[in-house]
């Protein structure tokens, strides 16, 4: 079979490499950051699924919960995990019942949820987190640590520049 009777799909960075006339640097670099994000969090979302059983949003607000061992409102968790607080709702609700989370009426406002991590929660959560840290490693093992740092450096002046975009934008 020649390369003409197969069908390919491509993603937009390819694409956008195919027919760099039509794009500018700045989209095609776009494109790349989005490829990668997509590619990584694709794997991370299918390793958690296989081997416990958990989604990514279920582990973000571990993540997060881990960081406060006394608890925090569904408003600060949601604000944190960028999420609505409806979205947070029904994590917490699946959580509760499967007893990894801990949910109670605020000390200083009856009207606020505060939730924790529960014992079971926390010592799960930590198995999924030094998992998820080797998964982490693999995935970014071909960079050196002098990569990583200058990527990091990069990626620290491209999140600045997005941050005063957006201050550009509603000024």
């Amino acid at each position: 079979m020649c390369p003409s009777d197969s069908v390919m799909t491509l993603d937009s960075e390819t694409k956008a490499v195919e027919l760099p006339e039509d794009h500018a640097e700045e989209l095609r670099l776009w494109l790349r950051l989005l490829t990668c994000t997509t590619l990584i969090e694709g794997e991370i979302r299918g390793r958690l699924r296989e081997r416990f059983d958990v989604t990514l949003p279920r582990f973000d607000l571990m993540a997060q919960l881990d960081k406060a061992p006394d608890g925090m409102t569904l408003s600060d968790v949601s604000k944190r995990m960028m999420v609505s607080n409806g979205n947070v709702t029904g994590l917490v609700e699946r959580l509760v019942e499967s007893g990894h989370l801990d949910r109670r009426t605020s000390d200083t406002d009856r009207r606020v949820q505060v939730i924790r991590l529960t014992k079971l929660g926390r010592a799960e959560f930590r198995k999924m987190a030094a998992e998820h840290e080797t998964w982490i490693a693999d995935i970014f093992g071909e960079l050196t640590e002098k990569e990583v740092r200058e990527l990091m450096r990069l990626l620290a002046k491209t999140k600045g520049s997005a941050q005063n975009a957006v201050k550009r934008r509603q000024e």
